[in-house]
């Protein structure tokens, strides 16, 4: 009788240990699948824009370029993606792309369109107000809060090798470097302090050159991306896509 027992209270633990493996299994896929269809919302919207948009001039044409570069990727990562996480990666992918759209149509005198849901790290970084230009490694490097011929290259805002870079115009994408070799240079710091430094709307953290964390520079890996790949881009991984993203 005893025998009997013991095996029918193992039977149920197995039962039930089953079932809950089942139900966590179920629980998975759905969590992947909304996650999936969430990002694919704003990959579509993206995807949209970009096709039915021409850029009018310099500033325009160079943000609708990266809008389209972002489009791209993300659809190849929700292709990719296994985990809800890496398909939220992949939205912010998108909404990036959808920033760029934005300033494409600030620059060319249009209604920017609806608000966009803010992206990794974008608050933290916070945005260029005013007008500056820094020599830095023999170059003349300027940031503005309006597109001009001189200043063609939006950033949304956000995290590049663990430092946040904020929004706005530049004379040139001087964070590539950055995002492909996934550290800052020893220059850095000066480069941010003597750029962003008294800036009003951007924090003392970033205006330093800090990685807004312990107040060091990062020279870990790229926040802005995440572990899979996205498409034949250098991303380092798919870590932070607030992805200020994939300047190629």
């Amino acid at each position: 009788m005893e025998i009997v027992l013991i095996v029918l209270v193992i039977a149920a633990v197995a039962l039930l240990v089953l079932r809950s493996k089942k139900n966590s299994a179920a629980s998975a896929e759905t969590a992947l699948a909304d996650a999936k269809a969430d990002a694919r919302q704003s990959i579509e919207r993206l995807g949209g824009q970009v096709y039915n948009l021409i850029g009018t001039d310099t500033p325009s044409k160079q943000a609708l370029a990266d809008a389209s570069e972002r489009n791209i990727a993300a659809g190849s990562q929700i292709d990719q993606a296994t985990t809800p996480e890496q398909a939220r990666l992949a939205k912010q992918t998108a909404l990036e792309g959808l920033y760029y759209i934005r300033a494409a149509r600030l620059a060319m005198g249009m209604d920017p369109g609806p608000e966009v849901q803010g992206i990794d790290g974008q608050q933290q970084a916070g945005r260029v107000t005013e007008e500056r230009k820094v020599d830095f490694e023999g170059r003349e490097i300027a940031a503005s809060p309006d597109p001009s011929d001189r200043t063609p290259n939006y950033y949304p805002g956000g995290r590049v090798a663990g430092r946040p870079v904020p929004a706005g115009w530049y004379s040139e994408p001087w964070w590539r470097p950055a995002l492909v070799a996934g550290a800052w240079g020893m220059g850095s710091m000066f480069l941010f302090s003597a750029m962003f430094s008294g800036m009003a709307g951007v924090p003392a953290d970033t205006a330093a050159g800090s990685d807004g964390d312990s107040g060091t520079d990062d020279m870990g890996g790229n926040e802005e991306n995440g572990a899979m790949d996205d498409g034949g881009m250098d991303d380092g991984g798919m870590g932070d896509m607030d992805m200020g993203g994939f300047d190629f």
